[in-house]
């Protein structure tokens, strides 16, 4: 599986997104991290990043030493620092921090994390001067990625290399990706784009790299997905529901209400809006229909959906809270004081991004198990093996289930939480971090098999609804079975199946499947 996360269902993104002391929404970060959204700084926000940068220049004159102003950091943060060495000081910090190694980091994240960081630039706490953040929202506006690379942050003092790498292409070293993905000198790219190299002064290097910022962003991102394949599930669930003759009736409002978790009843409500009207469910209903009740991945979806809604509903207050802050260290206080602090540390977004991977894991089983029922000639009601089109001949779609087997199994191994482990660094002053960018990074790649898995039972409910003919189903799924035959994924004899499972990967991806369904059915929850 690639690490490259879905889209969010279609949607108008903002052509552009205000940066001001406020904080950003989950659906702005989104807009400037994946659809290139530009970025406008607020007049008055920076009237108040140059008044928080007198407070340092004061400081600087200082004879005392103040952290971050006129010392080293971490581990040297007793070393005084003589004035004509402060410039090359940061300098150094960004240099030797941008250590970054492996592959290279979606342009999305990257993109996310310095609109993060720019975002508390802006709240005037960290003490930058007014170029700063301007040359990091112009590099955003001018399409300029940092090259940052995989490996490197602990989630504690911030997502220390991955912002240096930006930091580094704010002076004009470094490398980044530019329009159509061309690789090129930072110094090349700021010089085309008219964007002068930054010439950092006191405390501007600590104040570009300590935060939340990449871990942040992938949550963002994340939520705005999960949003997204959460619909998808439901749909999913609907469809296999139908297309194996389960019953309707366990999604009633009234049992759900028995239960009042919100996403339950969000799900429910999904279930049965795509369900209603359906030939397929009312040809089985009445007296002379035998069966008590449908297996727990038929009968359970709102319960198991729903409360991976609530978890992502959990997860966004989380996000909320990190947007709204100002995480630097130290950080000016709205007093005037320059104070050490620990809010850099990622244990708050750690924890829900390891809490995502374990639903993501959770939904993709169940999801999983209902496409298994419908290659099972003893539990798919009536149709055939694998749903094969020459029993014996061909083997239908039973490859496609041992791939959706195999990502599951991997989605298991991603639950594992990142944020129970904790390797102490910088001579053991930084001796517990949060391993939150990794945690990041593996819910990722959760999601991208989340999006396969549900593929691959869209697929298989659609062969499955296909073959009830003449019995059709209701208006949503029949859509997402006209959908999915567009991609030539209709019965028939064996064929390469690969290409038709891509291809509807990129249908939940995009969010296709979302808006055919809404479109027949109504709004979805």
């Amino acid at each position: 599986m690639s690490t490259t996360a879905p889209a969010s269902a279609p949607h108008r993104a903002a052509a552009s997104v205000t940066v001001g002391t406020g904080p950003l929404g989950i659906d702005e970060v989104v807009a400037v991290a994946r659809h290139g959204a530009s970025v406008v700084l607020d007049p008055a926000a920076l009237d108040g990043v140059a008044a928080s940068r007198a407070v340092i220049e004061g400081l600087a004159e200082d004879p005392e030493p103040h952290y971050g102003i006129s010392t080293g950091f971490g581990a040297l943060a007793t070393t005084f620092i003589a004035a004509d060495r402060r410039a090359q000081l940061q300098t150094s910090l960004i240099r030797s921090h941008a250590a970054g190694s492996g592959a290279e980091v979606e342009t999305e994240v990257v993109r996310a994390l310095m609109l993060l960081r720019l975002s508390t630039l802006m709240t005037g706490r960290t003490g930058v001067r007014r170029e700063t953040a301007e040359t990091y929202a112009a590099i955003l506006n001018a399409g300029i990625t940092p090259v940052v690379r995989e490996y490197g942050s602990l989630g504690c003092s911030g997502d220390l290399a991955p912002l240096a790498h930006c930091a580094l292409v704010a002076t004009g070293e470094g490398d980044v990706r530019v329009a159509g993905g061309h690789l090129m000198p930072a110094a090349e790219a700021l010089a085309a784009a008219g964007i002068t190299p930054l010439r950092l002064a006191e405390k501007e290097g600590l104040a570009l790299i300590n935060g939340t910022d990449g871990m942040l962003g992938m949550l963002a991102l994340a939520i705005a997905d999960l949003r997204m394949l959460l619909t998808t599930a439901d749909i999913a669930a609907a469809m296999s529901v139908e297309g194996l003759l389960g019953t309707d009736a366990v999604f009633a409002a009234d049992l759900h209400a028995l239960r009042p978790q919100a996403g339950q009843a969000d799900s429910a409500s999904n279930l049965r809006r795509l369900l209603a009207g359906s030939p397929i469910v009312a040809s089985h209903k009445g007296p002379e229909c035998t069966r008590v009740q449908d297996a727990y991945s038929l009968r359970c979806a709102p319960q198991v959906h729903g409360a991976a809604r609530d978890t992502v509903a959990h997860a966004a207050s989380v996000a909320r809270a990190e947007l709204a802050s100002a995480i630097d260290n130290p950080v000016l206080t709205l007093d005037g004081r320059v104070e050490s602090n620990g809010n850099f540390h990622g244990a708050p977004v750690g924890y829900v991004l390891d809490f995502l991977a374990i639903v993501v894991a959770d939904v993709a089983s169940m999801s999983e198990r209902r496409t298994d029922r419908f290659l099972d000639r003893s539990r798919n009601q009536g149709l055939p093996p694998f749903l094969a089109h020459e029993v014996g001949v061909d083997s239908g779609l039973m490859i496609a289930q041992y791939t959706a087997a195999g990502i599951v199994s991997e989605l298991k191994r991603l639950a594992v939480p990142a944020s129970v482990d904790s390797i102490p660094s910088s001579a053991m002053q930084e001796d517990h971090v949060s391993m939150g960018w990794a945690a990041g990074r593996k819910l990722r790649r959760s999601i991208d098999g989340l999006t396969r898995v549900l593929a691959i039972e869209v697929m298989t409910a659609a062969r499955g609804l296909a073959l009830r003919a003449p019995l059709v189903p209701g208006a949503a799924t029949g859509a997402v079975v006209s959908l999915v035959a567009e991609t030539g994924a209709v019965p028939g004899p064996d064929r390469f199946l690969a290409p038709e499972i891509e291809a509807i990967s990129e249908l939940v991806a995009s969010g296709a499947v979302v808006s055919r369904a809404a479109d027949a059915a109504g709004p979805l929850s």
